[in-house]
């Protein structure tokens, strides 16, 4: 019996009785030996045999059960990949170790996400079974800059190889081409073409600079599998121990200098290389967004502790710590304003170039720059909890995942390197023994053609390196995509379901009408009625007193006040009694309103909500509040027309306000009178007609809506739940990320299947071509190289995609 222990946490029980139920659910399952929850501390402590059972197993019953089990995520960076076979073997090791739930490796990002259960497997586990693959991991720290770093010092490790190879390499290549018939002319020392002499340049790149194809192709054979080292190693080395036999065999002999193949072996390895050194530039270009988002944080923020100011880092900054903002500055963290007022540049988050006032308990967002005043600000989100922070975890986790399409690519990946060298040994076979009888050296260089140009790298960098350009352009417009699987379905959607209020509207009433009865002054009736309202807490009070005051009306304080819930208010203003209300509450107090009944109805037709005034028993006006329209929506659901897309407005609203809304932006279908719960079912009703709806809402109210449909965008500011709610996050809050967010997809998905299509094609058109003897080994190395640089440098046009804004 092989019995383990795993401790396990468990999210979901509200009582005693729901720990009993998961401990006997437990007890009952095959191979559980001992099973106890414990309720406080929400943990199941397990023991059972390994022979019979599994953590997996374990976790998928208490899920079962109606529970959900708690995984750690980690994140590494990962030295020693070469192709797209070794992220493939890295991702099984990691997925077939007890306590990993899940293992995605990222080879563009040469990074892995790992969620685990810490309680079964540690890190340093980890790090261990990779290392017996022949890999490294290496935990990412919260500051990402050692990403930065660890790139720099990837470059400049390819970089010095390449040099170093180029200079032995350089003699050999000048010794190859000199032999052509229309390069005779081209002068060429004899000491060249001793075999000694190109042994001596030749065996330094092959052993020294190659060794890390050799050490890669040891260990993926120990392993019983294959990778892109395993081609490059036999290639070479064929080319280089075929010529070292050839030196030998010539020693005393007199038939002249012999054909070697020397600088075929150590050009190649050159070349390969050198597209190594252009990977790992196109590479790090392409994480672009993240470095963007990363330039946006503060370095330092001055706080006070202990009564004293001081400067210290931005990672030492603790909620609760009073922060003091210069004019100029960054405001470093998330919080509260204490003291000071002051316009805040928050364009980064938003998109809006104009600057909003900020005061006294007022939220402000780190990242965003100070003005013109000094404020006092109180700490509430720091480090990893701040807005910028969340953003730039989400746009590296959708960098990191893996769309549906990648599956194809590496699936081809992972049995493409034994076809091929199966392959390359048929088409040696052939020429030796069909084609050109028992010349070996002609049947060495098909083979060695081979192998080189079918190298799967090209494959396994098409798909990852445009998700991470796509979703980071995307970021870079405010545009959230969760992951690659969202970022690869939004391109399919068809219909597009808007949620009214926050999101077609501004989601806060305003004041739009100001009516006076004939006799009354306009100024006058809008103080009294201002000064009546002021002391109400209802939201549409709040919209007519945050009107009459942007008009520049000063209000005073009411003598007297009372609010008659559903009808409006009464108050005593300058010792004149007003009424300010509904039709039922003028006409409760005999009050005759029938001169502007007419326009009353005209603007509640116009989705409107009206409100009469009497001054002194007497008529004496009406204002009107209404939620506004969004400056681009009407625009917005213009381009998503265009873009053939049916839009719909879905609302909890009157039918009849709804569809007065609707006709101002252009909207043709109006689900109104839902409940929130109810949108959901409009969506899956949508679903069953055959439609891949995209719901968009403001993240909270929404959420069964935005679960339910096949894409959720959330329009906001990137708050937690809006994130958790949605696969899409709409940072920008209008209507315009919506066709842009669709336009990015498909621009996406086009890209991939550009990459795919060409990668797919050059090993399908290459490997042909050497087998029939058209390609030079050398040749077959720099196009092989060219391959995997092109399918990046494609990618990177993603990153020049010009968003409408």
């Amino acid at each position: 019996m092989n019995q383990k222990e795993t401790s396990l946490q468990i999210t979901g029980m509200t009582c005693a009785a729901c720990a009993t139920r998961i401990e006997k659910g437990l007890q009952k399952s095959e191979g559980v030996e001992e099973a106890s929850v414990n309720l406080a501390l929400e943990k199941a402590n397990i023991k059972y045999d390994a022979d019979t059972t599994d953590e997996t197993k374990l976790s998928d019953k208490i899920r079962s059960l109606g529970y959900d089990v708690v995984m750690d995520q980690a994140e590494f960076l990962i030295t020693g990949m070469s192709c797209a076979a070794c992220a493939n073997r890295i991702e099984k090791r990691l997925n077939n170790m007890d306590g990993v739930a899940e293992a995605t490796v990222n080879f563009a990002l040469e990074s892995v996400l790992v969620k685990y259960n810490p309680g079964q497997v540690s890190a340093q586990d980890m790090k261990e079974a990779v290392k017996k693959l022949g890999y490294a991991l290496e935990q990412k720290r919260e500051e990402t800059g050692d990403q930065t770093d660890y790139r720099q010092k990837e470059i400049h490790k390819q970089t010095s190889k390449f040099i170093f190879s180029a200079i032995l390499s350089l003699p050999l290549l000048w010794a190859m081409v000199s032999h052509f018939e229309f390069t005779s002319f081209i002068w060429l020392p004899d000491i060249l073409m001793n075999p000694w002499v190109q042994l001596a340049l030749a065996t330094p790149v092959q052993f020294i600079i190659g060794r890390q194809f050799y050490v890669g192709a040891y260990k993926a054979l120990r392993n019983k599998s294959a990778n892109m080292d395993v081609l490059v190693a036999l290639g070479t080395s064929a080319a280089y121990f075929y010529s070292l036999y050839l030196s030998i065999r010539s020693i005393g002999s007199n038939t002249g200098m012999v054909e070697l193949y020397f600088e075929t072996s150590a050009v190649l390895i050159t070349l390969i290389i050198l597209g190594k050194l252009f990977e790992a530039k196109a590479k790090g270009r392409s994480s672009e967004a993240i470095k963007k988002l990363m330039g946006l944080q503060a370095k330092t923020a001055t706080v006070v502790r202990e009564g004293k100011e001081m400067i210290i880092p931005i990672e030492e900054v603790q909620r609760d710590d009073l922060v003091f903002v210069k004019p100029g500055e960054k405001i470093p963290v998330d919080g509260e304003i204490v003291e000071g007022q002051s316009a805040l540049d928050e364009s980064m988050l938003t998109g809006e170039s104009i600057p909003v006032d900020k005061t006294v308990g007022d939220c402000v967002i780190g990242s965003t720059i100070n003005k013109n005043g000094f404020l006092k600000v109180r700490a509430t989100n720091v480090g990893k909890d701040t807005a910028l922070a969340q953003i730039i975890k989400v746009v590296e986790e959708a960098q990191g995942s893996k769309a549906p399409i990648q599956r194809m690519a590496d699936v081809i990946s992972g049995i493409f390197v034994p076809i091929v060298v199966g392959i390359a040994i048929l088409v040696f076979l052939i020429w030796f023994f069909w084609v050109s009888p028992g010349e070996f050296a002609t049947a060495l260089e098909k083979f060695i053609a081979v192998l080189v140009i079918a190298c799967p790298c090209a494959l396994g960098l098409a798909t990852p390196t445009s998700i991470m350009a796509g979703s980071g352009r995307a970021a870079e417009y405010g545009i959230l995509f969760k992951g690659g699987e969202h970022l690869e379905l939004t391109h399919q959607i068809d219909t597009v379901i808007l949620d009214k209020t926050g999101t077609v509207t501004n989601g806060k009433p305003s004041l739009t009408d100001v009516i006076p009865a004939s006799s009354m002054d306009e100024n006058t009736f809008l103080m009294l009625v201002g000064s009546a309202e002021k002391n109400s807490e209802h939201p549409l009070a709040e919209a007519i007193v945050d009107g009459i005051r942007d008009r520049g009306i000063e209000l005073v304080s009411p003598q007297s006040f009372e609010a008659i819930p559903g009808h409006g208010i009464m108050a005593e203003v300058d010792g004149k009694a007003l009424i300010v209300g509904t039709r039922r509450l003028m006409n409760k107090y005999g009050i005759e309103i029938q001169e502007i009944s007419e326009t009353m109805e005209n603007l509640e037709k116009q989705g409107k909500t009206a409100m009469l005034a009497a001054i002194d028993g007497s008529y004496a006006g009406l204002v009107a509040v209404a939620d506004t329209i969004k400056d681009t929506s009407k625009e917005a659901i213009s381009r998503l027309h265009e873009m053939g897309l049916e839009v719909v407005m879905i609302t909890g609203d009157n039918a009849q306000t709804a569809r007065a809304i609707a006709e101002e932006v252009g909207i043709k279908k109006v689900i109104a009178e839902v409940l929130p719960e109810g949108k959901a079912e409009e969506v899956k009703k949508l679903q069953q007609e055959g439609r891949k709806v995209a719901m968009v809402g403001d993240g909270i109210n929404d959420a069964p809506a935005l679960a339910t449909a096949d894409i959720g965008m959330a329009i906001g500011t990137g708050t937690d739940v809006a994130m958790e709610a949605a696969d899409i996050t709409l940072m920008r809050g209008d209507l315009m990320s919506i066709p842009d967010a669709i336009f990015m997809s498909k621009k996406t998905i086009s890209n991939i299947r550009q990459n795919l299509f060409w990668a797919l094609a050059y090993n399908s058109l290459g490997i042909p071509i050497a087998a029939l003897g058209f390609l030079a080994p050398w040749l077959a190395g720099a196009a092989m190289a060219f391959s995997s640089v092109s399918v990046v440098l494609n990618a990177l046009r993603l990153q020049r995609v010009n968003l409408n804004q």
